[in-house]
């Protein structure tokens, strides 16, 4: 009887100064992109205030959408695949302070770009939600079988979209999306070192 192997990863494990370079230079990336977006573009960078009321917003959907993946991460057997297979690519050689830049860089860079710019850019409505959460979803991609990894981001930055259309205020998904992962990606990595303790 053939013994199912482990499927390996179609990008090769990297080594925690990969993946801290490799997020570093995503977040500049994008930066860059947001940026020279905004000079070319007829538009405003969503505004951003510093309230007590929106942070607390941030805080609570951050919360909520941890709590939704977990239960996603339970019920949903594709999707619970497809998030090992990335969380362990992106988290595995990480230590745990590493974990503040996971929650910092894509936090900040990311909704810079697709809730800042990308929402304003085309218009400010329920269509700028999609295409941005979509473009979202797809930068998750890290190969052909993680579309169930695609499908949850992309649904989590509906989320995090209507949250900064509805409060006019892009702070709210930057904290919950630095919540999110800061939250997610702690658990994950102490659920795996209790796998390799048992």
């Amino acid at each position: 009887m053939a013994q199912q192997q482990k499927q390996e990863p179609e990008i090769p494990y990297l080594t925690r100064t990969q993946v801290l370079v490799a997020m570093g230079a995503t977040a500049i990336l994008l930066w860059i992109i947001a940026k020279v977006w905004l000079q070319f573009g007829r538009f405003s960078l969503m505004s951003w205030r510093w309230h007590e009321t929106e942070l607390l917003w941030g805080v609570l959907l951050g919360l909520s959408i941890t709590a939704l993946s977990g239960l996603a991460y339970r019920l949903w057997p594709d999707y619970r695949k497809s998030a090992n297979y990335y969380l362990e690519m992106v988290l595995k050689p990480l230590a745990l302070p590493d974990l503040i830049w996971l929650g910092l860089l894509p936090g900040l860079s990311e909704e810079l770009l697709f809730r800042g710019v990308m929402i304003p850019a085309f218009g400010y409505d329920h269509f700028a939600v999609i295409i941005s959460s979509l473009c979202f979803g797809v930068l998750h991609l890290s190969g052909s079988e993680q579309w169930p990894y695609v499908i949850w981001a992309s649904i989590v930055g509906l989320f995090l979209g209507y949250s900064a259309l509805l409060s006019d205020n892009l702070l709210v998904p930057i904290v919950a999306h630095i919540i999110t992962n800061l939250i997610s990606s702690y658990f994950w990595k102490i659920g795996q070192s209790q796998i390799i303790k048992n």
